[in-house]
């Protein structure tokens, strides 16, 4: 028996040779076109599982300047320079913990504040994620992940749903800072992820005392997590919807 199916640019089309010395669809013409569909997607699903999920993504403003590549399918590689040190640092957890090959450049006006370059920085990430993603096929969609460090303990839940929202229950020490670094752009950054990806994202912070902790705490648990609901598994057709779309 001789099976093929194959893509155009007009879309799909199936030529099947012989199928009835193998299957019998008898007079049944649903039951055969919805194994040719099940053929068509099993198609699909493997030639998009094969391309490279990468994206660039590049954005300027008065205020900023920002690229971000990404590569969903990496091995954790990263080179990360956004003239926030403690920002390099975070942003290098989620590459490591998530295994993302991840290369940032970014400059903005630091002399005022680190504000609009840390939420910038959340946009362009999730511009670029998004865009890795593709039309989302094949994902889990869904991750969660729970760290310690040391003292502290965090969890993190996301759903790539299409639908932004943020639950950020992160109780931080009044006017703090690690080293120069206001924690509080923390939330900034995921909530820009959030609305620019379109992604479902719950932060927790359980317990801890430690700042530095708390925040390495949660970049982890988000890299590890954004790992997971990246995953392709291939049972899904698809995507993971009952709507059939994201």
């Amino acid at each position: 028996m001789t099976n093929v199916v194959k893509s155009s640019t007009s879309g799909f089309e199936a030529n099947f040779d012989n199928v009835e010395s193998g299957l019998n669809f008898g007079n049944n013409s649903n039951l055969r076109l919805e194994w040719v569909r099940m053929q068509i997607l099993t198609v699909r699903n493997e030639k998009e599982s094969q391309m490279p999920r990468r994206a660039v993504v590049s954005r300027k403003t008065k205020e900023t300047d920002i690229q971000i590549s990404l590569n969903l399918d990496g091995a954790g590689v990263y080179n990360i320079k956004t003239s926030i040190p403690f920002m390099d640092h975070m942003l290098s957890h989620i590459a490591k913990h998530g295994l993302f090959d991840l290369n940032i450049r970014a400059k903005g006006d630091t002399h005022i504040d680190d504000h609009h370059t840390v939420e910038d920085l959340g946009i362009v990430f999730g511009q670029v994620l998004k865009k890795a993603l593709g039309g989302n096929r094949g994902i889990r969609r869904y991750g969660e992940s729970s760290v310690p460090m040391d003292e502290t303990l965090v969890q993190v839940v996301m759903d790539l749903s299409g639908r932004p929202h943020l639950v950020y229950d992160v109780e931080l020490p009044k006017k703090h800072k690690v080293k120069n670094f206001d924690p509080g752009l923390a939330e900034h950054f995921f909530q820009s992820i959030v609305n620019h990806a379109g992604m479902n994202l719950h932060v927790r912070l359980l317990y801890g005392y430690d700042v530095h902790h708390m925040l390495e705490g949660i970049f982890k648990a988000f890299g590890r997590a954004l790992d997971v609901a990246t995953s392709i598994d291939p049972r899904i057709t698809g995507v993971l919807s009952t709507k059939g779309k994201i």
